[in-house]
């Protein structure tokens, strides 16, 4: 997968595009022969990170790391006795050869301002929102008594403070609001807790990689915990107080696994939605596609014991044949799950939406709304948009790895959490987003159809992509609609149809639009900028929040869509610590927290030509006059 790669992050973000090391871990591999990290990973690594060691996670699967993060894996996680008899400049070098940058000099303490008195337990409090989707129902609504934002004060809204995450190029764990602390994840796998009023830190977690999931939290106030994973699957649990690790586990043992979608919390139950990079591992014609299956995995949150397991393809993959250069072929393989469940406490179920087979032939569970038990993860129902398979192998010259059945119209994950909502009829219905720009209405109780309504034209990262949201009987729908190309070897774009980014609502009830919002037109050559609206929205009982590819915060009237205030976040904003982030596009699963006055959104996500950033941006409500 095509990307490009950033040199250090001492103050202003600098997007050097003309000097990437390589454009992908595997491409970098195969060109990168003088570098010396080539040779000590071949040496050191490969034996087991080139398929030798099954749950070893491979070249590029680790080439998307922050340096920082795998640094500390060779030196302090769970690489350290493999990585013992290595100098510190060979494991500098094996980092900056795998990730694609240099390590900075520091671990980003220099950047960051440390609170002058540690933590006080009364100053956290349990929060009245359930995480990532607001509600259990993951309507991403807040109430008036949750927020303070309103139509007729949102020109009081300022920049509080701009806290800047090192070394990273996106943010995209949705951060979490207790009491005075702000809880947030970043690219290097650092876990902060912010203070509320000043942005300063009390205190760090480092996980193994990447913490692309929001923060959750569950207990009392005595010892609650913070839940959440990690980009190579593993969960954990850390004290909310002190930041100390309660517990953690590998959710899949598949070295491709990863979480993308934040966990849910329901009674003493953690469920965690496990998805895999091996959608792009397959582009390799050497490679045995395919193997993972994506699953929801349960957890008792205080002990980590693990409850169930129940994966969206119930049978163990087999051989199917070669492809053509003779390398084994295995199916069914896919349908990850990279949303967070809907919790539905009185039905006694849970929803996720399915990706995408990787191989084939296809399953019929891909594509779809599944329906799990919550408290043994039986399978209820399946409601299935379509069978589909592709990988990236399908965008590449080398077509070995690509399955028969792609086509193209394929890729078309239901990515966005699943909503559950009352209509203004008073009856509850299920709602789904797909890549494919089509959103399907659904009874609950057995998943059958009652409406669907197309509104993008679709596209690899969306038609609807990582969220959607409800209030007062609207469905609120953020739309990317955006062209990209994973090979130079392709050529245009496989979508057909006109491509419609913006922001639409729907009545739960039957489909109706209510209003559309088509994106505006305001990068002007700003390079990387996109207009469509690819990270989830966020409602109240007046108002509809959203991120832009484009770098802007907009916040719409619920009634009519009209744009009530705007901040174009792609600009460098001084930090506590005296340093310099930037902001950039927003996407990837993180959208707008509200708690009381204040408004936190994350800005940047370098991944697939989007603009790079690394900040999180706190606004609160001014005292009239100010």
């Amino acid at each position: 997968m095509s990307r490009f790669f950033y040199q250090g992050l001492a103050g202003v973000l600098a997007l050097l595009l003309a000097a990437p090391l390589s454009a992908s871990p595997l491409e970098r591999e195969a060109t990168a022969a003088s570098h010396p990290g080539r040779a000590l990973f071949a040496e050191h690594c490969a034996a087991c990170h080139s398929g030798g060691q099954p749950k070893a996670p491979s070249l590029e699967m680790m080439g998307y790391l922050a340096p920082a993060s795998l640094y500390r894996v060779l030196t302090e996680g769970g690489m350290r006795s493999m990585a013992e008899q290595l100098s510190d400049l060979e494991k500098r070098h094996i980092t900056a050869f795998v990730t694609g940058r240099e390590l900075s000099g520091d671990d980003g303490s220099s950047a960051l301002l440390f609170c002058e008195s540690g933590p006080e337990r009364e100053a956290l409090a349990i929060p009245d929102t359930v995480g990532w989707g607001v509600t259990p129902a993951n309507t991403r609504a807040y109430t008036a008594a949750q927020t303070a934002l309103s139509r007729d004060n949102l020109g009081r809204l300022r920049l509080k403070w701009a806290f800047g995450f090192p070394d990273a190029v996106r943010a995209r764990s949705q951060p979490l609001v207790a009491g005075d602390r702000v809880f947030v994840g970043s690219q290097d796998g650092t876990v902060y807790a912010l203070d509320r009023d000043s942005g300063c830190v009390h205190w760090r977690f480092f996980a193994r990689s990447e913490v692309r999931t929001g923060i959750v939290m569950a207990g009392d106030g005595n010892d609650p915990l913070l839940l959440f994973g990690d980009y190579l699957g593993y969960v954990y649990a850390v004290g909310a107080n002190d930041g100390e690790l309660r517990w953690d586990d590998k959710a899949d043992d598949h070295p491709a696994a990863t979480i993308t979608g934040t966990p849910a919390v329901h009674d003493t139950s953690l469920y965690v939605p496990v998805t895999s990079l091996e959608v792009a591992s397959a582009a390799r014609s050497s490679y045995p596609c395919c193997s993972f299956r994506g699953s929801v995995v349960a957890y008792d949150w205080r002990t980590g014991e693990r409850r169930w397991q129940t994966y969206s393809i119930p049978e163990l993959p087999q051989q199917v044949g070669e492809n053509s250069p003779g390398v084994a072929r295995f199916a069914p393989s896919g349908a990850g799950i990279w949303n967070t469940p809907t919790i539905d406490a009185e039905r006694g179920v849970l929803y996720v939406g399915t990706g995408q087979n990787y191989s084939s032939p296809t399953s019929a569970t891909s594509d779809a709304v599944l329906a799990v038990t919550l408290d043994t993860g039986e399978l209820r129902w399946v409601f299935q948009t379509r069978r589909d398979a592709w990988n990236v192998a399908c965008e590449m010259a080398d077509r070995s790895n690509c399955p028969e059945e792609a086509g193209d119209d394929s890729d078309m994950d239901i990515g966005a959490a699943v909503i559950l909502a009352r209509g203004t009829d008073g009856s509850d219905y299920l709602l789904a987003g797909q890549k494919s720009g089509q959103v399907w209405g659904l009874k609950p109780a057995d998943g059958s159809l009652v409406w669907q309504r197309k509104l993008g034209r679709g596209g690899m990262l969306g038609g609807v992509h990582f969220g959607m949201a409800a209030a007062a009987g609207t469905l609120v729908v953020p739309i990317n609609d955006e062209d990209v190309q994973l090979s130079a070897s392709a050529a245009g774009s496989r979508w057909n149809g006109e491509q419609r980014p913006g922001v639409y609502a729907l009545d739960v009830a039957s489909g109706e639009s209510r209003w559309s919002w088509p994106a505006e037109t305001v990068c002007d050559g700003r390079p990387l900028c996109k207009p469509g609206h690819s990270a989830p929205a966020t409602v109240t009982g007046e108002l509809v929040i959203t991120g832009s590819l484009d770098g802007h915060i907009r916040i719409h009237d619920l009634r009519d869509g009209k744009v009530l205030w705007r901040y174009d976040t792609v600009r460098d904003f001084p930090t506590p610590g005296g340093g310099t982030a930037r902001g950039g596009a927003m996407a990837g699963g993180s959208g707008a927290v509200l708690q009381d006055e204040l408004l936190l959104m994350n800005s940047g996500y370098m991944l697939v030509h989007h603009m790079p950033g690394n900040v999180l941006l706190a606004f609160e409500l001014a005292e009239a006059g100010e």
